[in-house]
């Protein structure tokens, strides 16, 4: 097994399998998956940091066997956070025991969550109480609904043929209702084929928040019979979108901010302005690839960054030296499977992929770093030094100075 040791903001990780492809169509390795996580950090932290994370594995890529792991694994560094969480699943490990949970607090925790191919983080709406005694059985288990949400979502789901464009006529709708009640929502793709809105909300359990967003939900039913549906039912879903709901239960997870999907292609959920939303008139116009998401940051800063509690939290929005530069590609406009429209046999070739030896800057202010291809990988795990690499900072994760 390839293994290489780092250092990223003063921790030590060791690195496996760098070369390993996680996303055939695209020829997306490892290496790409946990170079894109560090560079958009700086704006994916801020979203999870003391949330309960539930990650999405894919150990040998996203045409293989993925699985869902919400316990902290044992083997993990004793500077990773955990926090315990009451079970309450009848298909918990342990009934009425306790789930030690990740949480994804700073770089080398999320870098060490990626090297694991936790391709896909999922979050619910509520986080842990923040201060210097919280982590690592601190304080007694927070209960199975979790605490007090700050944030109210819905997920947008189309049933087939529908697609995320009527994700967002419904998402037009519901926005005028929700602002009317003193919200303020924001958009995000789910990276997949629907849409999800957010907003920040206070002062309510899981419990209610679920009432309300019910309610909403209902009356986008009601108002838009042959669009919207807040029912699960699958007949009832054909060509219409789901509100769903039911997401704000504290027991449910969301995929999280800037989290990679395991689709086809690489694909990110993203935030998108409301203007985007209005635009949007085919799948394709809300179709973000992780190096597009990258040029959208760089470009336009967190769109989400209205809904963080930036005094309670500490974070600020400064970038991150080093982190968001220049993306690995142009930004492009695919077609593929996984929103409706071309087949496996008729994707067309990854845009991407940059020949090979090719460099890459990501801050012509700062050192040239050569572009994460498979034989620079090789030659850097043949040549490392026996210490462990710094790549904070002023280089991207895995990549040599030139």
């Amino acid at each position: 097994m390839d293994k290489i040791a780092v250092q990223i903001d003063g921790r030590t990780l060791t690195l496996t399998n760098l070369a390993k492809v996680l996303y055939p169509a695209d020829g997306f390795t490892k290496a790409e998956v946990l170079d894109y996580y560090q560079r958009v950090s700086t704006v994916l932290l801020p979203h999870i940091a003391g949330r309960p994370m539930t990650l999405k594995r894919y150990p040998d890529g996203v045409d293989g066997e993925s699985f869902f792991a919400k316990h902290a694994p044992a083997h993990r560094p004793g500077w990773i956070r955990t926090e315990d969480v009451q079970a309450h699943s009848s298909r918990a490990r342990a009934p009425g025991g306790t789930i030690s949970y990740l949480v994804l607090d700073d770089l080398p925790a999320l870098i060490w969550a990626a090297n694991l191919a936790g391709l896909e983080l999922h979050v619910p709406m509520w986080r842990f109480t923040p201060g210097p005694a919280a982590g690592n059985g601190a304080k007694e288990p927070v209960p199975p609904h979790g605490r007090e949400p700050d944030l109210l979502v819905f997920d947008l789901d189309p049933g087939p043929p529908a697609t995320i464009v009527e994700c967002c006529r419904v998402a037009e709708a519901l926005r005028p209702l929700l602002e009317s009640d003193g919200l303020r929502p924001l958009a995000k793709t789910s990276g997949g084929k629907g849409l999800q809105l957010y907003a920040t909300i206070g002062g309510r359990t899981a419990e209610q928040a679920s009432g309300e967003a019910l309610v909403y939900a209902q009356r986008m039913e009601a108002e838009l019979p042959g669009l919207a549906v807040s029912r699960m039912t699958k007949t009832l879903r054909e060509g219409k979108v789901l509100i769903d709901w039911s997401q704000n239960n504290g027991s449910k997870t969301t995929i999280a901010p800037y989290s990679l999907r395991a689709r086809v292609h690489p694909t990110v959920s993203t935030p998108v302005t409301w203007d985007e939303v209005t635009a949007c008139r085919h799948p394709d116009d809300l179709f973000f690839t992780a190096p597009d998401t990258l040029t959208r940051v760089a470009e336009q800063g967190d769109l989400f960054a209205p809904l963080l509690p930036l005094a309670q939290w500490g974070w600020t929005l400064r970038e991150r030296a080093g982190v968001i530069g220049d993306p690995l590609a142009k930004r492009s406009r695919r077609r593929s499977e996984d929103v409706g429209h071309r087949g496996a046999d008729e994707r067309r070739p990854s845009h991407r992929r940059t020949p090979r030896g090719e460099q890459h800057v990501h801050d012509r202010a700062g050192p040239a770093s050569l572009r994460l291809a498979p034989e620079l990988l090789r030659r850097q795990l043949l040549e490392s030094d026996p210490a462990p690499q710094d790549v904070t900072d002023d280089a991207h994760l895995l990549c040599l100075a030139q």
